[in-house]
Parts: C-alpha cells; sequence; structure tokens
C-alpha cells in the first residue's frame, strides 16, 4: 500500500451501474479503466448505463481494458434448470449473478458509449484437469476501447 500512496494509482470502488456516479476524482481524468469479470454480474438493463458512467472518467486517448465471460463458456453449460433469470443472464447458488457476453453485444454496448474498438477478441481454451481426467471448454471476451482524442 505504501507504493499506492507514492504515486498516482489511488484504488477506489463504486456502484458503476448508479444512476448519477460520482467518483471522488475529476472527469476526463484516467488513462486506463480495468473491467475484469465486473459487467458480467451486472443486470444487462444496466450495462450500458455502467459503460456510459465509466466512459465519462476517462481521458481522451483512455482505454477501458474488458475481460468477461463469453457466450456457451464451460460455466453457462454447467447451470442447473431454473437458475436462468433472463437470456444468457443465470442465478449462481450463492445468489451472485453472472452474465455470458458475445463479441457483437459487446460492441454495441462500447461503441453506443462513444467508445472506439481496439480490440475485441474471444478467447477459447481447453484445460484439462489430468488427476480427474476432466476436459474443459472455456469462453471469454477480451476488448479494449478507446475514448476518441476529439
Amino acid at each position: 500500500m505504501n507504493f499506492m500512496m507514492k504515486t498516482n494509482v489511488r484504488p477506489s470502488f463504486c456502484d458503476i451501474a448508479a444512476d448519477n456516479l460520482v467518483l471522488p476524482i475529476p472527469e476526463s481524468s484516467l488513462d486506463i479503466i480495468t473491467s475484469i469479470f465486473v459487467l458480467s454480474a451486472i443486470n444487462p438493463d444496466k450495462m450500458s448505463n455502467c459503460i456510459k458512467n465509466l466512459s465519462r472518467y476517462l481521458k481522451p486517448g483512455g482505454h477501458i481494458l474488458f475481460r468477461d465471460y463469453g457466450r456457451y463458456d464451460l460455466a453457462q453449460l454447467r447451470f442447473k434448470n431454473g437458475r436462468c433469470l433472463s437470456d444468457n443472464f443465470y442465478a449462481r447458488g450463492d445468489g451472485t449473478k453472472v452474465y455470458f457476453f458475445t463479441q457483437d453485444e459487446m460492441d454495441k454496448l462500447f461503441v453506443s458509449a462513444g467508445l472506439v474498438k481496439v480490440q475485441n477478441i474471444v478467447d477459447r481454451r481447453l484445460q484439462v484437469n489430468r488427476a480427474r481426467k476432466l476436459k474443459m471448454y472455456r469462453v471469454w471476451i477480451q476488448c479494449k476501447y478507446m475514448k476518441p482524442l476529439v
């Protein structure tokens, strides 16, 4: 934590889905925002507002780095009946929620918030548990979007 005190790193937390998001930093002041397995836990009706909120705090030329669950990931295929809340949006046993994205959905969310696509890829991986002899097919979406310079 001492390292953070001596630099420009200021960790914070907030509800990015809030209608009137106010952070303790000025708007248009961040170079990078990371969203790693965050948006999938938010109700799909609020996702667009989340991206718009975050983009307000990016400097022109700043980037949002995104990684989250992709459609047909093993985690989605394992859900039992009765866990689906809406299309591709599920409730886990512990009460948390999870959404599974497509590239097109991510592009629409970010572009509608005024951001420009730098990268939008699907990361498909086969993970093998050798001890249990299990093959696990994982799917993630990884994106980088930029706030235009002007």
